[in-house]
């Protein structure tokens, strides 16, 4: 990471609380000690020394524009990378948070993890377009935009259909149903989850294969046409389950189908959501 990005996250901070413009600024920290960036929350001009932005920055902090407690606090001041800032504009064309509520301070991000993660070395969403603020150096162009951006989802195609299957039930079997891959998506945000619902019940709250199947499925069903690919789902789950090629094989379905990758743009209009005279009928009659 550039050296010099720390000094113009934390001005940029300090500027944003010394002015009243935000309540507070969510960002990244270090200061409990943790091997990792950890989510840090400033209020206070003269605390924004606790903010800094290196490769160990996992965390998409666009799932904080959704709790109620956090909003309490005043308007948000958020720190964005490329990748973050797709889950920001998902929120915006859904109408969950309303852009003059939130300032985003973007950062310019070559990548995260070291070695890259894997999300990273496919990313070609390294200038976060539409921020209020932007710091680090201009990232050069690579050759990442021609790079599979799926590189997950071939070695499970390429399964016959009995082994797929086998796959899946083995690896979902072993979820212990934590739902910490919905606490960690900035796109779960619904008040109450369909697997809290009781009357009917949808999903069997069980941590058995039938219930696991049902959970996993309905979840990436309701991520289809809204996943950023932010890949916090399978960072954050203790049984390290492939939640990131589960989510990828629904994102290549629908750009393959309709030409959309989600979270470019606020404005964008997405499939499933939007009507048009001309849509193919398939699945309809």
């Amino acid at each position: 990471m550039d050296s010099t990005i720390n000094g113009a996250l934390r001005q940029a901070a300090a500027q944003l609380l010394a002015e009243g413009k935000v309540g507070v600024v969510i960002g990244y920290g270090r200061s409990n000690g943790t091997p990792s960036a950890a989510p840090a929350f400033v209020r206070r001009a003269e605390d924004v020394e606790r903010l800094l932005f290196d490769a160990t920055g996992f965390a998409n902090l666009a799932v904080y524009l959704t709790k109620k407690e956090v909003c309490a606090l005043g308007r948000i001041g958020l720190v964005v990378k490329g990748c973050d800032l797709r889950a920001v504009n998902v929120l915006l064309r859904e109408h969950v948070v309303e852009r003059a509520d939130v300032v985003l301070i973007g950062v310019r991000c070559t990548g995260v993890g070291e070695p890259l993660l894997s999300k990273c070395t496919a990313c070609d969403v390294h200038e976060p377009h539409g921020c209020d603020v932007v710091v680090g150096e201009a990232v050069p162009r690579t050759q990442a935009e021609k790079a599979d951006r799926y590189p997950l989802v071939a070695p499970i195609e390429a399964m016959p259909l009995d082994k797929r299957w086998a796959y899946w039930e083995q690896r979902l079997g072993s979820c212990i149903r934590c739902y910490a891959c919905r606490q960690a998506c900035p796109l779960c945000y619904c008040r109450r989850c369909i697997v809290e619902k009781s009357t009917p019940q949808w999903v069997e709250t069980s941590a058995h294969l039938r219930g696991n199947l049902a959970w996993n499925a309905a979840r990436a069903l309701h991520l289809t046409g809204r996943c950023v690919g932010c890949g916090e789902c399978e960072r954050v789950c203790p049984m390290h389950l492939p939640l990131s090629a589960l989510n990828q094989k629904m994102v290549k379905l629908v750009e393959e189908r309709y030409g959309f990758r989600s979270g470019l743009s606020p404005d964008e209009k997405a499939p499933y959501t939007t009507f048009a005279p001309d849509d193919p009928e398939e699945g309809i009659l």
